[in-house]
C-alpha cells in the first residue's frame, strides 16, 4: 500500500514538473513570437505621454537648501537635543505640511501683490549622511514658484522658532503638580522605612540570616544521615548487622588464641567476641574434619574436640542474642534522635521564615522609596530642562541656499516617460497573457503530447522558404540541410517498422486539419526518403482542387487523377517519371468540385488495388479534412492515415475536430507529425550534431602520416 502511495506522488510531482516545463517553454516561445508587441505597447503609452505634455502647461522649478542643527551646546554646560528618533522624517514632513504650505502663499500675496496664486508642489529630500534638505517648488508660473519656495523656507523658520519658544503652561503645571504628589508620596514612603527599622532589626536579621541558616541546614543533614542509617538497620539482620560492623574495623584475635570466656560486660563488645568466637568455631571444625581423617569418632581427642565445638556454638548463641538486643537498642535510640531534629528542623524552619518576610518586606519598602525618588529626581530634571529651552536661543535652523531662479523642469518628464514605458510593457504582458488563454495552438512537442493521445511519428524542423515561389524546396541527396533531411529519414523509419498487426501499411494518406500546414511537402519528402530506399514509390496528388505536386516536380498537370477516376483513362498513361529515382507521381489533373463522390466510387477502390500491386509503396496527398469531404471519403480505403499538425499554426480544438471525423468513419490513424517545429527549442533535440554530415577530405593522409612516424617510431 505504502508503496503504491510512493509511487502515485511521484507520479504526481512529474506530471507537475511536465505541465510547468510546458508552460515556460510556451512563454518563451510566445516571447520569441510576439516580443514587438511589448515593444509596440511600450511605444503607444510613450507618445500617449508625449501628448499629454504637448497639451499640458510647462514646469517650472526652483531649488533651495537648508540645513538644520540637531544639537545646540548651552552655557551652563549641558545639551539640549531634539528628538533623534527619526529626527531627519519629522522635520521634512514638518516642510511640507499643510500649515507651512498654507502660511507660505499667504506670506507671497502680501509681499508679492502682483504675483496672482498659483498651485506649487513640493517636494523635500535629505542629502545622503547629512542634515541638509534640498526643497524644490514646481509650478507654471517661474516668479510664483521661486517666490513660494523662499516664503516656504521662511515659514519654516518661523514655526520652529514659534515650537520652540511656546512652552505650555498646562504642561508646566502639570509637571508641577506631578512633582508635589510625588514628593509626598516619597515622603511616606520614607515613614513606612524608618517605621520598619524602628521595629525590626532588618540590618541584624540579615546578619543573622546566615547563622541559623547554617544551623538549619546543618541539622537537616544530620537528620537525613540519622534517617538513613535507621532505615539501613531496619532492613539487616543480626548476622549482616556483625558481618558490617567487622567491614567498618573490628578486630579479630588471632587464629590460635583462645575464646572461652564469658559475653564482655554490658554488651559493648559484644560484636568483637561475636565475630571471634564464630572465626575459632570455623578452625576447630575445620580441625575435627580434617582428624576425622586419620581418628575414629569415638577416639578421646575427637570426643574432646567435639565437646569443645558444642561449647563454642551455645557461646555464639549467647553472643548472637546480645547483638540482636543491641541491634534493637540501637534502633529505638536512633527513632528518639530523628524525632527530637525533626521537632528541632520545624522551629528552625519557622524562624527562618519570619527572618526572611521581614527581609522581603524591608527590601519591597526599600525598593519602593528609590523609584519614588528616581521618578522624582526625572521630573525635576525635565522641568530644569524646559526652563532651559526658555533661556536658550532656539535658532537651530537655517537656509543654506535660497530659492535659485525658476527653470524648465525636465526630470518629470523623463519620469513620466519611464513610467509610461513600463505601463506599456506591463499591458502588453497582460495583452499576450490573455491572446495566449485564448490561443490554442501548439507551440511545443511537450505540448503535443499532453493534447493527443495519438503517437507522434516525425518531428519536422522549421526551414526558411527561398526563391520566389516563397516554397521549401524538397530534399534531395545532397541536401545541405541536415536536420531537415533526417527528419523526413526518421519519419520514413517510423513508418516502416511501427509494429503492424494488420500487415505492412503500403497505401499511405496524408493530410492535415486546415491549409497551409504542410502536408503537400511532407507528403513530397516521405515518398522522396521512401523511394531513396530502393523501394518503387508512386505519389498520388489526391487534391483535385487545388493540387499543387505538379509544380514542384515540374511535370505536367494533365492528365492525373481526376481523368484516371472520372474519365476512365488508364493509370499507367497518367503516371509520369520524376527525377529522383524510384519515384513516380501522378498529378492532379482537371479540377473537379466532385472529388468526394469520385473517391467513395467502386474505380477509386479498384485504382488503389492496382497501384498497391504494381509499388512497394503509394502516397497520397490529399485536401485538409476540415477543408472538404474528399479525405473522409477516401482515407478509410488506404492502409494508413497521417496526420500533419503545423507548430504555431494548428488549433487543438480544430485537429482534434479533424481527427474525431476521421476516427467515426473507422480510419486508421498511423500517428502524427509535429511540422515546423522550431529546433532552438529545449523539447527540439534530434539532428544537432552537423559534424557527422561533414566529409574532411585530409582525414586519410593525416592517418597515413601517424602511420608512418608509428613506424619509424
Amino acid at each position: 500500500m505504502n508503496d503504491q502511495v510512493d509511487d502515485q506522488a511521484r507520479t504526481d510531482r512529474s506530471t507537475t514538473r511536465a505541465h510547468f516545463h510546458t508552460r515556460l517553454t510556451r512563454y518563451r516561445s510566445l516571447w520569441r513570437r510576439k516580443w514587438w508587441v511589448l515593444v509596440l505597447c511600450a511605444l503607444v503609452a510613450m507618445a500617449v505621454q508625449i501628448v499629454h505634455l504637448w497639451c499640458s502647461a510647462p514646469a517650472f522649478a526652483s531649488l533651495g537648501r537648508m540645513i538644520v542643527s540637531i544639537k545646540l551646546n548651552i552655557a551652563e554646560g549641558s545639551v539640549y537635543t531634539e528628538e533623534l528618533s527619526n529626527f531627519l522624517g519629522t522635520q521634512a514632513a514638518l516642510m511640507q505640511s499643510g500649515l507651512v504650505v498654507q502660511r507660505a502663499h499667504g506670506r507671497v500675496t502680501a509681499q508679492k501683490p502682483e504675483l496672482r496664486m498659483q498651485p506649487v508642489g513640493l517636494k523635500v529630500t535629505v542629502l545622503p549622511k547629512t542634515t541638509i534638505f534640498v526643497l524644490q517648488a514646481s509650478g507654471s508660473e517661474p516668479a510664483y514658484t521661486q517666490a513660494f519656495l523662499q516664503a516656504c523656507m521662511e515659514e519654516y523658520i518661523a514655526l520652529k522658532k514659534e515650537m520652540r519658544t511656546q512652552t505650555s503652561d498646562t504642561t508646566v503645571a502639570g509637571l508641577t503638580e506631578e512633582v508635589m504628589r510625588i514628593e509626598k508620596d516619597l515622603r511616606n514612603a520614607d515613614d513606612e522605612l524608618v517605621a520598619f527599622q524602628s521595629t525590626n532589626s532588618v540590618v541584624l536579621s540579615q546578619d543573622q540570616a546566615n547563622s541559623p541558616g547554617n544551623y538549619l541546614a546543618a541539622l537537616n543533614q544530620r537528620l537525613a544521615a540519622q534517617k538513613s542509617e535507621y532505615a539501613l538497620l531496619q532492613m539487616l539482620t543480626v548476622d549482616q548487622n556483625l558481618d558490617r560492623q567487622q567491614a567498618a574495623g573490628g578486630e579479630l584475635l588471632p587464629a590460635n588464641s583462645t575464646a572461652d570466656k564469658a559475653p564482655a560486660a554490658g554488651g559493648e563488645r559484644t560484636d568483637i567476641d561475636y565475630l571471634r568466637a564464630k572465626q575459632q568455631l570455623l578452625l576447630l571444625q575445620a580441625e575435627q574434619t580434617e582428624l576425622g581423617r586419620y581418628l575414629r569418632t569415638n577416639h578421646p581427642k575427637m570426643v574432646a574436640m567435639s565437646e569443645d565445638i558444642a561449647r563454642r556454638e551455645q557461646l555464639l548463641k549467647i553472643f548472637r542474642l546480645q547483638s540482636g538486643e543491641q541491634l534493637e537498642s540501637k534502633k529505638a535510640s536512633l527513632a528518639l534522635e530523628i524525632q527530637n531534629l525533626e521537632k528541632d528542623v520545624k522551629q528552625w524552619d519557622a524562624k527562618m521564615l519570619e527572618i526572611q518576610g521581614k527581609t522581603a518586606e524591608y527590601q519591597r519598602l526599600k525598593g519602593n522609596t528609590q523609584r519614588i525618588q528616581a521618578l522624582y529626581d526625572r521630573l525635576l530634571a525635565t522641568m530644569q530642562t524646559l526652563d532651559v529651552n526658555k533661556e536658550i536661543t532656539p535658532e537651530s535652523v537655517t537656509i543654506m541656499e535660497p530659492a535659485t531662479r525658476a527653470f524648465r523642469d525636465q526630470s518629470e518628464m523623463w519620469k513620466n516617460m519611464s513610467t509610461a514605458a513600463a505601463v506599456g510593457v506591463g499591458l502588453g504582458v497582460l495583452l499576450l497573457l490573455f491572446l495566449d488563454r485564448m490561443d490554442d495552438r501548439m507551440v511545443s512537442f511537450t505540448e503535443l503530447k499532453e493534447l493527443f493521445d495519438e503517437e507522434v511519428v516525425g518531428q519536422i524542423p522549421r526551414e526558411k522558404s527561398l526563391g520566389r515561389s516563397r516554397q521549401v524546396a524538397l530534399v534531395g541527396p545532397t541536401d545541405g540541410r541536415h536536420s531537415f533531411v533526417e527528419a523526413y529519414r526518421n519519419l520514413r523509419s517510423s513508418l516502416l517498422y511501427m509494429a503492424q498487426g494488420e500487415g505492412r501499411s503500403k497505401i499511405l494518406l496524408v493530410t492535415s486539419a486546415i491549409p497551409n500546414e504542410g502536408k503537400s511537402l511532407t507528403a513530397a519528402n516521405l515518398a522522396i526518403t521512401m523511394a531513396s530506399t530502393g523501394s518503387k514509390v508512386l505519389l498520388v496528388d489526391a487534391d483535385a482542387r487545388k493540387g499543387a505536386l505538379h509544380t514542384r516536380f515540374e511535370v505536367p498537370a494533365k492528365p492525373g487523377l481526376t481523368e484516371v477516376l472520372g474519365q476512365g483513362l488508364n493509370w499507367e498513361e497518367a503516371v509520369q517519371a520524376t527525377k529522383y529515382p524510384n519515384l513516380s507521381i501522378l498529378p492532379q489533373g482537371a479540377f473537379a468540385p466532385n472529388a468526394s463522390e469520385l473517391f467513395i466510387s467502386d474505380v477509386t477502390k479498384q485504382f488503389l488495388r492496382d497501384v498497391a500491386a504494381k509499388y512497394d509503396y503509394v502516397v497520397l496527398d490529399t485536401v485538409p479534412v476540415m477543408a472538404a469531404d474528399d479525405v473522409t471519403s477516401l482515407a478509410p480505403h488506404v492502409d494508413g492515415v497521417v496526420f500533419v499538425i503545423r507548430a504555431e499554426f494548428t488549433s487543438a480544438r480544430v485537429a482534434r475536430a479533424a481527427l474525431n471525423s476521421l476516427y467515426q468513419r473507422q480510419v486508421r490513424v498511423l500517428g502524427l507529425i509535429f511540422n515546423s517545429a522550431r529546433p532552438n527549442t529545449e523539447d527540439y533535440y534530434y539532428y544537432r550534431y552537423k559534424s557527422y554530415y561533414k566529409q574532411y577530405p585530409d582525414s586519410e593522409p593525416k592517418t597515413k602520416d601517424v602511420r608512418e612516424q608509428t613506424g619509424k617510431a
